[in-house]
């Protein structure tokens, strides 16, 4: 039995609630990987109040259990810290996430015309469906995207808009009206409205290299009301939880406003109810205005403000729209205009404030420019000075770089963008450029502090496992080897930088990432095992039980029913309602396997079903002839 089958030790009596030892709950018969050197593995442990409080083998944490102590049986499956995303787009996901059809892990574009044909069935009118991020057309046994037509075949009276990475946008006749583009309507600065041969737009937008005009078409769609936002929230952390993430750093983005957008998770934070814990960043929204904004901010709070769920972390991912560099690796790498001045405004508030940040830079004569920024504060004491800052994503960063960040204190935050979007860059860049593209092991080799991440939910899918999968293999979605085996990285390190990684990011490495005695309780019991099973296994990992907080927040398999209730999903005709988020198939490894396996039952089954049918004398003992000629010889 996964719950039970433990009691109080032989001679020794349970010790009681009240009296400060006994455990609320207890993990037992488990191969744990601590992540601690001093003590790797066990099989047991014992949770009190949030808080790991033994950890060991079944024996030394059989007295910890109490007449309330809640027993779990792992059933000897592998245990892992609670997953920790260092770059994830995790609050507005979690606004928009009940409105989304999810084509993540769905594997053929066939298969994903059908869902938004049944979608469109479903969906009242005046409502887009929406298809954000988190597949590429690598993915599809097609292996291409879909046309605009084939949109507007599957919902011809539905807004359809289809989001392809940081590269464009598809959309259906439908949407192309709703959005109001017209043959007047001209391009945006760094955007691309594609039209037919009579000038007016045929459905594909394209950053050029801009995604904004990606991100202001989808939000012309009709947004949740804000009971439905803490609803979609929920059910998006649910999801994490369902691939063992406890804890996430929000990276913040565009169309990302504070306050106001991030009202649902401070409500949620003040309730009780995140089952992620989330460390956020500020990003000002508005051109010509973002050192007004972070004037405000920084006298307003600062990093590390609120509790171990929902805490400031800094400013970023951009701090002045001038200095971002758009990644669309379709497009040439973007020629940026003169930014250091005001950029230079930025960063010494933030240094001088104590604040920490992050900062968007794909390519390494971005990261020169900023570093020459912090050099020349450097002459006034302001780095190293302490404060946590870091650069995002680094694909192209040089070793020359990379020795100026070690020595100005920074640390870097990868994503698995290669994963959907190396068969681009390589195609631009060729295979070298493509093989360290981020150079992690280089990154590992300067002593920098490290931390994983997607980038989801607008570019990779926020399945962890993916990104793992890719850190140990170096292969995209569709297969593409692009990183040979000199350049990745090992299971044990991957982990660590999936878990202890993020936590270093956000100054908790104390509290979570390892798990020992004091430490939180957010840790994972696996469908498989991550150290054993094949490489190619390692995307189709989820976890059975995700406890964060020391409370269970994700159950399934032997464990189902076990998690906390959440509400359900609002509105009702959410394409999550009835294709969930991500879709998860089984391991290549076990595949066949399984169906064999299944036939073997239903042969069973039929068999038991005929003696049945004889024993009562329904059927005779003897099983009729052949009565196909077909099957005569």
């Amino acid at each position: 039995m996964p719950v039970g089958g433990i009691g109080a030790a032989p001679g020794r009596p349970a010790d009681r609630p009240g009296d400060g030892r006994a455990a609320d709950l207890v993990l037992r018969n488990a191969r744990i990987h601590t992540q601690d050197p001093s003590r790797p593995t066990a099989t047991a442990l014992a949770v009190r109040g949030g808080l790991i409080t033994a950890l060991g083998d079944d024996g030394d944490i059989a007295g910890l259990v109490g007449p309330a102590t809640r027993v779990v049986d792992a059933l000897g499956r592998r245990v892992v810290p609670g997953l920790n995303d260092s770059h994830l787009h995790v609050i507005r996901g979690g606004l928009n996430y009940v409105l989304e059809l999810r084509w993540d892990g769905v594997p053929s574009l066939r298969h994903a015309l059908a869902m938004l044909r049944e979608q469109a069935g479903r969906t009242p009118k005046g409502q887009w469906i929406r298809v954000v991020g988190g597949w590429t057309a690598e993915q599809f046994a097609e292996r291409r995207m879909p046309t605009a037509a084939e949109l507007t075949a599957a919902a011809p009276d539905t807004p359809v808009f289809v989001l392809h990475l940081y590269q464009s946008a598809i959309l259906n006749r439908a949407a192309v009206r709703a959005a109001g583009f017209t043959r007047d309507t001209p391009d945006p600065r760094g955007g691309q409205i594609v039209r037919d041969r009579n000038g007016d737009p045929n459905g594909l937008l394209l950053a050029a290299p801009s995604a904004l005009i990606l991100y202001s078409t989808l939000a012309k769609a009709p947004a949740l009301d804000e009971a439905d936002k803490k609803v979609s929230t929920r059910h998006f952390l649910r999801e994490l939880n369902r691939f063992g993430l406890t804890s996430a750093v929000d990276a913040a983005g565009g169309f990302q406003s504070f306050p106001e957008n991030y009202a649902t998770v401070t409500e949620l934070a003040r309730a009780g109810e995140l089952s992620v814990r989330i460390g956020y960043h500020l990003f000002p929204q508005t051109a010509g205005q973002e050192l007004a904004d972070l004037q405000r901010w920084t006298r307003t709070v600062k990093p590390g403000d609120g509790d171990a769920w929902l805490r400031l972390n800094g400013a970023g991912e951009n701090l002045t729209w001038a200095a971002a560099d758009f990644e669309n690796f379709s497009e040439p790498r973007p020629e940026l205009g003169p930014y250091e001045a005001e950029f230079e405004k930025a960063v010494r508030l933030l240094m001088e404030n104590g604040w920490g940040f992050r900062l968007h830079a794909t390519y390494d004569e971005t990261i020169g420019r900023d570093l020459a920024v912090f050099e020349k504060l450097a002459a006034d004491g302001l780095f190293p000075a302490g404060n946590s800052w870091l650069f995002d994503h680094a694909e192209t960063v040089s070793t020359r770089n990379l020795e100026r960040i070690a020595a100005l204190g920074g640390a870097i935050s990868i994503q698995n963008r290669m994963s959907f979007q190396g068969t681009a860059f390589a195609q631009r860049y060729g295979a070298e450029a493509a093989a360290g593209a981020p150079p992690v092991a280089d990154m590992l080799r300067h002593g920098l502090p490290v931390a994983a991440g997607t980038d989801a939910t607008r570019v990779s899918s926020y399945n962890p496992w993916v990104a793992l999968h890719w850190l140990v293999t170096g292969r995209t979605v569709g297969g593409a080897a692009l990183r040979p085996a000199g350049r990745l990285t090992s299971r044990e390190q991957a982990l660590e930088l999936y878990t202890l990684g993020g936590a270093r990011l956000t100054g908790e490495a104390e509290h979570k990432g390892v798990l020992g005695e004091g430490r939180f309780a957010d840790f994972a019991v696996l469908s498989h095992d991550y150290f054993a099973v094949p490489v190619d296994d390692i995307p189709h990992i989820e976890s059975l039980l995700t406890v964060a907080g020391g409370r269970i927040r994700y159950a399934a398999g032997e464990y189902e029913g076990l998690d906390e209730a959440v509400p359900p999903i609002s509105p009702v005709w959410s394409p999550v309602a009835h294709f969930g988020g991500y879709r998860g198939t089984p391991p290549p490894s076990v595949a066949g396997a399984r169906q064999a396996d299944l036939l073997a039952e239903a042969v069973s089954d039929s068999e038991e079903h005929r003696r049945w049918r004889v024993a009562r004398g329904f059927a005779p003992e003897e099983p009729p002839a052949v009565l196909d000629p077909c099957f005569l010889l």
